[in-house]
């Protein structure tokens, strides 16, 4: 009888094992070093100095990048503080009793940033050798997302430093604002009966901040932004152009030849701006001044898409390449009906009047600036695909916590979340 012949190994397979050996190897050298340094650490806490009192021996299991390791330390009274702790813990900034180290924190996080949901982010470290539950994840996204937070009150404290100075000024700083709704658990949610709200609305908002030569385009005529600034807040308008700023100081917007907003109608857009940069050249969204420019078709020819299609593209094209002024003019005067399809008129009018100064396409684009917010109505898209999933409702707390995280992520503020003092 033959033997079968034993199936040679692919390349994968060699690859998976001695990624496996040398996890292994790593772990074990963890458990060589991390003694002697549990050691010089183990008796004096780091904010007294002082020696320990009542200590007592304890085996301490510590979840690591290349998996479990065991450490014997001392805990006990700090006779300074009086308070009861570990000083080893202490000074490898971990928690009384975090099971996982700062470096696999990090790992563990930086998934849940970067999927869509916490489950997503538990199969990646699955994938790479570390299992975790999704609540385990929702955990620790919550407590480093509150330190983020922490982190971006405290910094807003102080005068942002320019994250690359070396490079040379800006011609143009591109500011884009937006806002978005997202659900809300209410006062009554999880009551059987109550005659609160069990679910509320409220707006995100977003905004991003750029300088022109970070942006360009494919050779499949995509565009593109190489690099931004992205700021998310529920609230107050003035405290999200607050932050905003900050970032955008941060990333070289104080050192601009010029600043540019864009946004959509909304009121609060503009009184921040007016606030916050006054004397940027703002613009309106070209997409939104054309929708308005539809509605108003409609109100005039009773719903007729054919008709309201001839009125509105020759129009369109008016405010797009220079002849906004004779277009504004026309919209000004145009005689009022009746009914719902007058009040429609007399809105769109207004909203017309009001952003006349921020319709200057054809010059604007003549200097290779931006017309529309394509660039933030994406990236709100892309937190809607996070935030906005079939069967969440957020409390703000736990949204802010994730914001937060994933901001210092993508605003180049990652690795400061992990210095331990």
């Amino acid at each position: 009888m033959k033997t079968a012949t034993k199936r040679p190994q692919t390349l994968r397979e060699i690859e998976l094992e001695v990624e496996g050996e040398g996890r292994e190897w790593t772990r074990q050298r963890l458990q060589q070093r991390l003694p002697a340094k549990a050691q010089q650490h183990g008796e004096v806490p780091p904010l007294s100095g002082q020696r320990l009192v009542h200590r007592r021996s304890r085996v301490m299991r510590l979840h690591t990048v290349a998996g479990v390791i065991q450490l014997e330390v001392l805990h006990g009274q700090d006779p300074g503080d009086k308070h009861w702790g570990c000083p080893v813990r202490e000074h490898w900034g971990l928690t009384c009793h975090q099971p996982l180290s700062l470096a696999l924190e990090d790992k563990l996080a930086f998934p849940v940033t970067a999927t869509s949901t916490y489950e997503e982010a538990a199969a990646v470290a699955q994938k790479w050798g570390v299992t975790v539950d999704d609540s385990s994840l929702h955990a620790l996204t919550q407590r480093l997302g509150e330190r983020a937070e922490a982190r971006s009150v405290e910094q807003l404290k102080t005068a942002p430093k320019e994250r690359q100075p070396q490079r040379a000024a800006t011609k143009l700083a591109v500011l884009m604002l937006d806002g978005w709704q997202v659900r809300h658990r209410g006062p009554g949610w999880g009551k059987k009966k109550t005659k609160e709200n069990r679910l509320e609305w409220h707006e995100w908002k977003t905004g991003i901040a750029y300088a022109l030569e970070q942006s360009g385009v494919t050779a499949g005529g995509r565009g593109v932004i190489t690099e931004k600034v992205v700021v998310g807040w529920q609230g107050d308008p003035v405290e999200f152009g607050r932050r905003l700023n900050w970032e955008a100081l941060r990333g070289g917007l104080g050192r601009a030849q010029a600043k540019l907003v864009a946004g959509d109608g909304a009121p609060w857009i503009w009184n921040l701006v007016q606030d916050r940069w006054a004397g940027a050249t703002e613009v309106l969204d070209f997409y939104h001044a054309s929708q308005h420019l539809w509605e108003l078709g409609r109100a005039l020819l009773d719903e007729d898409e054919a008709l309201t299609a001839k009125w509105v593209e020759p129009r369109r094209h008016q405010l797009r390449h220079g002849r906004e002024k004779q277009l504004l003019k026309e919209i000004a005067g145009l005689k009022v009906p009746r009914g719902p399809a007058g009040d429609v008129v007399k809105r769109e009018q207004y909203y017309f009047a009001t952003h006349a100064r921020r319709m200057n396409y054809q010059n604007l684009h003549r200097r290779g600036w931006p017309i529309a917010s394509g660039p933030v109505e994406s990236t709100c898209r892309q937190r809607q695909c996070r935030f906005k999933r079939s069967g969440q409702f957020w409390t703000s707390k736990g949204m802010r916590n994730l914001g937060a995280l994933t901001e210092a992520r993508q605003n180049h503020h990652w690795d400061e979340l992990w210095i331990t003092s």
